[in-house]
């Protein structure tokens, strides 16, 4: 099985770990009552707060602007406050409970969705538990509320839309061809961040 997460690094180069630490992530971990796959932890120490090929956003749980925890929590109170006893007029992709199999919806807590990444195209990540609670899946929405689930890790559902897979449903790609290109978000009204690529690809 490939290394996802060594190709992801491959991908997008060297990061420079601004504000890598582990004091961050074990605060955030506690006040949600999960550990975050160690994977994800690994690219946003890396990268974030980052965003990568003009449209995904990485933050980081470390920083006050672009801060993770404040990102989740606020992310989970918009979609917990929305009707979710509808489901007898939703389409089948539509509820959540349906395409991943809950009896209950919840946001942000350690049995229920917490996002971890989104897109200026409308797009949610969000972490799930497995059925077993054996680790976390991968699940998408996308801006017309239609949910998909990914089994896999958060390393290979990165690769897999860095290179341009349908990762938030059918037609979903955001492929660019070239280099991946690395946009650090300011940490100040007045910071400047110079855009960054990865390697050449070959794509």
């Amino acid at each position: 099985m490939p290394d996802y997460l060594a190709e992801v690094f491959a991908m997008l180069g060297p990061g420079e770990g601004r504000f890598a630490g582990p004091d961050a992530w074990a605060a955030l971990e506690a006040e949600i009552g999960t550990r975050f796959p160690e994977d994800y932890k690994a690219i946003v120490d890396a990268y974030a707060p980052v965003q990568i090929n003009w449209h995904l956003s990485l933050k980081h749980p470390a920083t006050e602007r672009w801060s993770l925890g404040q990102d989740i929590r606020e992310t989970s109170r918009a979609w917990a406050a929305l009707d979710w006893d509808r489901e007898k007029w939703l389409e089948p992709e539509e509820n959540v409970r349906v395409v991943l199999g809950l009896e209950e919806v919840r946001f942000g807590t350690k049995d229920g969705l917490i996002p971890i990444t989104s897109t200026d195209r409308g797009e949610y990540v969000f972490l799930a538990p497995l059925p077993d609670h054996s680790g976390h899946r991968i699940c998408a929405v996308e801006h017309d509320g239609s949910w998909f689930e990914y089994r896999m890790s958060f390393s290979e559902w990165l690769y897999r839309y860095l290179v341009g897979e349908d990762m938030v449903g059918p037609h979903s790609s955001a492929f660019y061809p070239g280099p991946v290109l690395l946009e650090p978000l300011p940490m100040s009204p007045d910071d400047r961040p110079a855009p960054m690529y990865g390697p050449e690809r070959g794509m």
